[in-house]
């Protein structure tokens, strides 16, 4: 369960409209409702299992445009409200379905600092689309699907990413720990407005969650290349390996004029069960990152392949458990099963991530949990597990499982993944920090951004738990005008003043 942030209720940055709806035709609402949604075309589930390819192609110019047709222009704007960032997505399909993609990925880009990966990444289901009028008569307009498309259009245009250009350079030194989605898009709003930018991540490779826990088949490494690639090109740097506390120190820290904490939340949770000592029980990060990630990106003791052997078990409800169960069947698993304690109608990942893994044959065992991994020659052999069934709710909202006495089973295992949810790594910041953390250990933050240390901010998972891209997006947004005004201060400071 992701616990309560302490920094109060996200606010949002000012949105632009789109002029283009004051030159539209007179909407015929009734008449759009009757439009047939066009479906985006994928890869068959036979050919996906033997590729690590992102499974959607994407839309091509003419299906978009037809597709943001149906969108109604509705004056409540709901998926607007229900967009963490606060995208004006009438005002971009108002201008796609005119075939004005440039504009539209332009009006997504002001509210976005990667609309591509929030396109892909995203819940829809339960954002933006989830509130979508069409939605209640048929199918919602595919609004993720459809913003992807014209910020890829977009970038194949420019030839990258927009490079965020600094009108002028103001002496301003900030420092970003972690180069996840909250990471660098502080990274790139404080190089916009002139200041230095050092980005400090202690993986081999920037891109944090982007790279290290999102796989190929949902969104290409190559579009985290590009984008940080832009970054680089605007004056961002970018250091690779480091962690703070032992590579770089926190007095190094404070060296500059202000400092932004985004290093997420990475800990896997164990399952504390007996025998997970067992070799080839692993956690959903190791597994992942060594499945999904060449040699190069990875620490030394990090660069094989995970073994899968014949029978691999996942246990986790999420959209990580997801990615392993279906990351096993590429690594040539076999029988591939998820374990998840309460019902589908509990599961908090996405249907269409259930539904793929279904396609790709994994096979779920629901109402479920283990309680003892089994070994043999000290590996796993098997798992033990027990039946469950769903009492009163618990403080989540989800109904509550209990074990049913007398149904334990046990399935064969030849490697088991452990994905049953993250926590912020304690030992990242330190004691040397001073920053103050809840009970979760998650950093304390005031609406803006602010922690305990005078100069220090923070955002993303490290603040929220773990979360998504878009509300790490969210909270780099929340503290950015106050970043930029506490720098400007720091630079006034030191500046002599006139006469």
């Amino acid at each position: 369960m992701t616990a309560p942030s302490a920094g109060g209720q996200r606010t949002r940055q000012p949105r632009p409209k789109a002029p283009a709806r004051r030159d539209m035709p007179p909407i015929d609402r009734k008449a759009r409702l009757r439009i047939p949604p066009h479906h985006v075309t994928k890869q068959l589930p036979a050919e996906r299992v033997h590729n690590w390819d992102e499974v959607y192609y994407g839309y091509t110019p003419e299906p978009a445009m037809f597709e943001a047709q149906r969108c109604i222009q509705c004056p409540a704007e709901p998926c607007v409200a229900a967009c963490p960032i606060g995208n004006d997505i009438p005002g971009a399909l108002a201008q796609l379905e005119l075939g004005r993609i440039a504009p539209a990925a332009a009006i997504f880009r002001a509210t976005s600092e990667m609309p591509e990966l929030c396109g892909r990444l995203c819940p829809q289901e339960q954002l933006c689309e989830g509130h979508c009028v069409v939605g209640k008569n048929a199918k919602p307009v595919a609004i993720g699907k459809l913003e992807a498309f014209v910020a890829d259009w977009d970038r194949r245009q420019r030839g990258g990413f927009p490079v965020p250009a600094p009108s002028h350079a103001s002496g301003g030194r900030v420092a970003v720990v972690g180069s996840g989605p909250a990471g660098l898009a502080v990274a790139e709003q404080m190089r916009r407005a002139g200041h230095d930018a050092t980005v400090f991540e202690v993986w081999p490779s920037a891109g944090g969650v982007l790279r290290y826990g999102i796989p190929n088949f949902k969104s290409a490494k190559s579009i985290v290349d590009e984008k940080i690639e832009s970054l680089r090109e605007a004056g961002v740097e970018f250091r690779t390996g480091v962690r703070v506390g032992r590579d770089v120190s926190w007095d190094a820290l404070r060296a500059f004029d202000a400092v932004f904490l985004a290093h997420g939340a990475g800990a896997g949770r164990r399952l504390r069960l007996p025998g997970e000592e067992l070799m080839h029980v692993s956690s959903a990060t190791d597994f992942l990152v060594r499945a999904n990630l060449p040699p190069e990106d990875l620490p030394a003791g990090q660069r094989e392949k995970p073994y899968v052997g014949r029978h691999v078990v996942v246990v986790g409800g999420g959209d990580t458990s997801m990615d392993c169960v279906r990351s096993a069947v590429r690594l040539g698993a076999e029988h591939v099963t998820l374990l998840y304690r309460r019902s589908e109608n509990e599961m908090a990942g996405r249907v269409e991530e259930r539904r793929h893994a279904r396609e790709e044959g994994v096979h779920f065992e629901y109402l479920t949990t283990p309680v003892r991994l089994l070994g043999r020659d000290g590996a796993v052999r098997a798992v033990e597990c027990v039946r469950m069934e769903l009492g009163e709710p618990d403080e989540s909202g989800r109904r509550r499982p209990s074990p049913i006495e007398g149904s334990n089973f046990v399935i064969d295992a030849d490697a088991v993944v452990v994905a049953v949810g993250y926590s912020v790594d304690p030992e990242l910041l330190g004691p040397e920090s001073g920053v103050v953390v809840d009970d979760w250990g998650q950093i304390v933050v005031d609406p803006a951004g602010r922690t305990s240390q005078p100069g220090v901010f923070a955002g993303g998972d490290n603040v929220n738990g773990a979360d998504l891209v878009v509300t790490a997006l969210a909270s780099a947004h929340q503290a950015v005008p106050a970043m930029l005004d506490y720098v400007a201060e720091r630079i006034a400071e030191r500046t002599p003043a006139a006469g």
